[in-house]
């Protein structure tokens, strides 16, 4: 489930970068400027995108490694407990089987 909402998260993001980039771009062309002023806003434009889509994806992998060692304290967590109710169980079946077990007869 937050495999899903990760992946939902950053297809939305990206898809909001690229359409902001998209139409920032259709309005540079479409605006009254120089070629050089042009370009120059538009490389100005590319590397703001490209500085927030790295600090969107660094807060993504962010949370997925915090994600990982939840589910990592989470699953020993887990290993522990069964480990404990095995544990506990056999103890219980030794002492049962050692309890149903006849007594010798010293005599025999």
């Amino acid at each position: 489930m937050c495999s899903d909402n990760k992946g939902s998260a950053l297809e939305v993001a990206v898809s909001f970068l690229i359409g902001a980039a998209t139409g920032f771009v259709a309005g540079i062309l479409l605006a009254p400027a120089s070629g050089k002023e042009t370009r120059k806003k538009i490389q100005e434009e590319f590397d703001k995108t490209g500085e927030k889509a790295k600090e969107g994806f660094e807060k993504i992998a962010k949370e997925a490694e915090k994600g990982i060692r939840v589910v990592r304290e989470k699953t020993q967590g887990g290993i522990d407990s069964v480990k404990e109710f095995i544990d506990k169980k056999k103890e219980e079946f030794m002492k049962r089987s050692s309890e149903a077990l006849p007594e010798e007869d010293p005599k025999a």
